[in-house]
Order: C-alpha cells, then structure tokens, then sequence
C-alpha cells in the first residue's frame, strides 16, 4: 500500500513538475529577445539554455527528485514568477 502511494506520489509530481518546466521553456522561446535586457536579466539564449535543460531534466522521470530536477525545477519557476511577470509588464 504505501509503494503505491509513493508511486502515485513521484509520478504526480513528474508530471506537474515537466509541465511546469515545459510551459517555461515555451514562453521564453515566444517572448522578443530585446526585452530580455530591457528588463535587466540576462539575455534570451541563456534563459532558453537553463529552460531547455530543465525541460530535458523533466522528461526523465528518475531525475524528478534528484538534485538536477530540483534546481530545474528553480530555474523554471524563476522564470515564470521573475523574468517573465518583467516581461509581460513591458511588453504589454
């Protein structure tokens, strides 16, 4: 019973977090690069570099939990609640 639970448990949080790192990976390909350093964050190449490694990380579901998915998983959502939030506000 609680292999069970701690499956279920692992895959969810597989699947919410590629999702997640997925969605940051997408934005950042669809944002304009000159907003990037308009903003005062490092340039487009390098946020779709760490957001297109942390999306590979996600597709490996052994790596979730691991070191690697955690600080993916960070880069992602820095992405999202930072750089993208300062994005959004100039560019719309």
């Amino acid at each position: 019973m609680f292999d069970l639970t701690q499956n279920l448990v692992i895959t969810v949080l597989w699947v919410v977090f590629g999702v997640v790192k997925i969605w940051a990976f997408v934005d950042c390909v669809r944002r304009p690069a000159q907003a990037f350093p308009a903003v005062g964050r490092v340039s487009k190449l390098l946020w779709l570099l760490l957001t297109g490694i942390a999306m590979l990380t996600g597709l490996i579901p052994g790596l979730t939990l691991g070191i690697i998915g955690i600080a993916g998983i960070v880069v992602a959502l820095v992405y999202l609640f930072d750089v993208r939030v300062r994005i959004a506000e100039i560019t719309s």
